[in-house]
């Protein structure tokens, strides 16, 4: 884990990226910012976990990048199509994840049409009924073997600063869970672009905190949350 990348490199890069988003389907709204925060509210589990991991993240991409970032979260329910316009969302939970008609078709033309999902299994564990779930669905949409481990080298882990793979959370590393320290993510490629991010290590917890805190930490631990993000706005 290394330096920021190079700023003027970056903005190039997310220039780039907005010039291209101009051929994709249109995503009005966003008051005039780069990147606003969405998260997903499902009907059939407990969507709304670690209340206060969005203003973490988002404080983040203000101190790290330039980017013009939304001070709010904002919260959707999957089956509104204003979520076709969004950046970036984040779906999280602890129980069942079984979406109805409409959640479904939303999520799979999001994803098709260049979205970007941020998946964050917060029982931190493989075999719990979140993880079930969910990746039933995603085979249900995509196909059994779309949802694939991510090697320690794509690009998420390069994107902003430089990651050797997944970094651990204290969750793992204190024994929680399932005892596992997982040493991989998942993720669904389409057109050889990451559209969602699946997640068994439970960041969201790990940067739910008041962000007065977070000056006490040795590094600070939301330094990923920044990579997803400038993923998800350049590729």
């Amino acid at each position: 884990m290394g330096a920021p990348l190079h700023r003027r490199r970056f903005l190039g890069l997310l220039g780039a990226a907005l010039a291209a988003a101009a051929v994709r389907p249109a995503r009005a709204g966003g008051g005039g910012y780069d990147f606003w925060f969405t998260r997903l509210m499902y009907e059939s589990g407990d969507w709304d976990v670690d209340q206060r991991m969005p203003a973490n993240l988002i404080t983040s991409l203000i101190d790290y990048t330039g980017l013009r970032v939304d001070p709010n979260e904002h919260v959707l329910a999957l089956a509104d199509p204003r979520v076709l316009q969004a950046p970036f969302c984040y779906l999280a939970g602890h129980k069942l994840v079984e979406f109805n008609a409409d959640e479904r078709r939303n999520f799979e033309r999001y994803v098709r049409n260049g979205g970007f999902v941020f998946v964050d299994d917060c029982n931190h564990d493989i075999d719990g009924l979140f993880a079930r779930s969910f990746e039933a669905e995603m085979a249900s949409i995509f196909g059994g073997d779309a949802l694939r481990k991510l090697p320690n080298d794509h690009p998420i882990y390069t994107s902003f600063f430089r990651f050797d793979g997944p970094p651990a959370t204290s969750f793992e590393l204190n024994g929680w869970g399932d005892d596992l320290v997982h040493d991989y993510l998942k993720g669904i490629a389409i057109n050889g672009r990451l559209g969602v991010l699946y997640s068994n290590k439970d960041y969201g917890c790990e940067w739910d905190y008041d962000w007065r805190n977070k000056r006490w930490l040795a590094e600070d631990n939301t330094r990923f949350a920044v990579n997803i993000v400038v993923y998800a706005l350049t590729s």
